[in-house]
């Protein structure tokens, strides 16, 4: 392709994984809400390819549906019972067009911070240099492990040397063991001509400590036919670092977190606290937002302008509007509007949708709520399968009772309605627009507007039970000495308020 952008990318990801002592394959495992093989197809998919292919064999039948969720466009390569890079690029190769031309990236199913900025940078050293390869390399102040760059007297690649064969020549006294000295390794990750990557493949024996068809053997062939071969030395390491067990995973993880963390307060976001605070990396955050600390934003989660997140709030693919407050939450899958307030210790469930200027308050469980413009559910509530319109108020302690053992149903509060503290709205019910419902009630059926539903027992206060039924307390000492002192109780108050809860006003049912 013109403009830098290469024919090709081959990930391989065919590997076990076995350090990972894991049932899940390694590629398979996320970090900053991707897979790693997520993260290999999100870079490589960025430098705008002609052919993507994803090389797989350990637990096909989970890789390869999760390649083809995560890349549609993908081309799946499975590898056979030939081991080694070498023929998993080869594998590779053989499900892309026969007649490719150009250039050839590969890389790995397990480098989750490798970037699409330096394939492409690679890409551009390459065609510039008019190399058959070029290699990523990096210089480590501890090498163990990698194979080692050995150069010629001009600079180029003259071969890589890996490391268990490094140590048998060593041990042997051979040429090849100076290459444990060498501080410069290879990246595994390339530029090939493809025409030179797949005339070198078919030359490429296993006669090495490993038994394997290794890819860089590529380069040595290359070279014979007086093609180029040369590095493309990248400072950040960490680009071709690979997982290999939980440690790595973690480490890398972190890692990652801290360069998002870093990228958005560079673009305007104040995280308090970076150390505390996970970002996901598709998530999006906009300008003076603030995030405090000990909040994780996670998975396609997509914060506006000017809103506080935090703390102590997680987040799961959540919209949060412009200048929204959000404290000590849980949600996943929710809308939080505009200017809504949520928290704190808040639980937002898949569809939860709170509107411009609305209120969730503390220890409020909602799931599948459409919470209008302006209306509050402030405490102590679980509002499950329910629409509460425009400035409906819900009061303290209401449960909407969606579910009868068998099926679930639906709630509707009407705009500017009252529900009153401590009401149960057994489903389906539906409260009309400018109704009221009595504190304590446990409703069965319609409000109509304008009306006030009330559905208790008539309070029934019975002389003497203490003095009877618990004689000898403290509870009975304390009633006598009220007594005695005349300090009675409201409802023998002369102006009649004490009674509002057993006389015969609206609320008590009558209209």
């Amino acid at each position: 392709m013109s403009e830098n952008h290469p024919a090709a990318v081959i990930i391989l990801a065919a590997g076990e994984g076995t350090r990972m002592k894991s049932r899940t394959p390694k590629v398979l495992h996320p970090i900053a809400g991707r897979s790693l093989v997520g993260h290999a197809i999100h870079a490589a998919r960025g430098t705008r390819p002609e052919h993507l292919a994803v090389v797989v064999r350990h637990r096909r039948d989970l890789v390869a549906p999760h390649v083809a969720e995560t890349d549609p466009e993908a081309l799946i390569a499975d590898q056979d019972e030939v081991k080694g890079t070498g023929r998993a690029v080869e594998c590779g190769l053989e499900v892309l067009p026969p007649d490719l031309t150009g250039t050839v990236l590969v890389t790995y199913g397990d480098v989750p911070l490798l970037t699409t900025e330096t394939l492409l940078a690679l890409t551009a050293d390459h065609e510039a240099s008019g190399n058959a390869v070029t290699v990523i390399t990096s210089v480590l102040d501890d090498p163990t492990g990698y194979g080692r760059v050995v150069r010629d007297a001009d600079g180029q690649v003259l071969r890589i040397v890996e490391q268990k064969d490094a140590q048998a020549a060593r041990e042997a006294g051979a040429e090849d063991g100076a290459a444990l000295d060498i501080r410069e390794i290879n990246s595994g990750i390339y530029a090939f001509d493809a025409q030179v990557l797949r005339d070198s493949l078919a030359q490429v024996g296993t006669a090495n400590a490993q038994g394997e068809k290794y890819l860089t053997d590529v380069l040595g062939l290359a070279r014979e036919a007086g093609r180029a071969v040369r590095a493309h030395v990248v400072e950040d390491r960490w680009q071709s670092e690979g997982v290999n067990d939980r440690v790595q995973l973690a480490q890398l993880g972190r890692i990652l977190n801290e360069r998002t963390v870093t990228a958005w307060m560079r673009k305007g976001v104040t995280v308090v606290d970076p150390a505390t605070t996970w970002i996901d990396a598709d998530v999006t955050i906009g300008q003076d937002t603030v995030i405090r600390p000990g909040t994780q934003l996670l998975g396609a989660t997509t914060i506006g302008e000017d809103a506080v997140i935090g703390p102590d709030t997680t987040l799961t693919s959540v919209e949060v509007g412009d200048g929204a407050s959000v404290v000590r939450t849980q949600a996943e899958l929710a809308v939080i509007g505009p200017r809504a307030t949520v928290g704190p210790f808040s639980y937002l469930r898949p569809g939860t949708e709170l509107g411009a200027g609305g209120k969730i308050g503390a220890f409020v469980e909602t799931k599948n709520a459409v919470i209008g413009e302006g209306a509050k559910v402030p405490h102590l509530t679980y509002a499950g399968d329910a629409t509460i319109k425009e400035g409906a108020n819900i009061g303290a302690g209401t449960i909407f009772a969606n579910y009868d053992g068998v099926d679930k149903h639906h709630t509707t509060i009407g705009r500017h309605s009252f529900v009153g503290s401590n009401t149960v709205l057994i489903a389906p019910v539906n409260v009309a627009d400018g109704a009221y419902t009595g504190a304590g009630s446990a409703l069965t059926g319609d409000v109509e507007p304008g009306q006030i539903a009330v559905s208790r027992a008539r309070q029934r206060n019975v002389d003497g039970w203490v003095a009877r039924k618990r004689a000898g307390t403290r509870t009975a000492e304390a009633a006598e000495a009220a007594r005695a002192a005349g300090d009675g109780t409201g409802a023998t108050r002369s102006d009649g308020a004490g009674s509002r809860h057993t006389g015969s006003g609206a609320e008590g049912g009558q209209a």
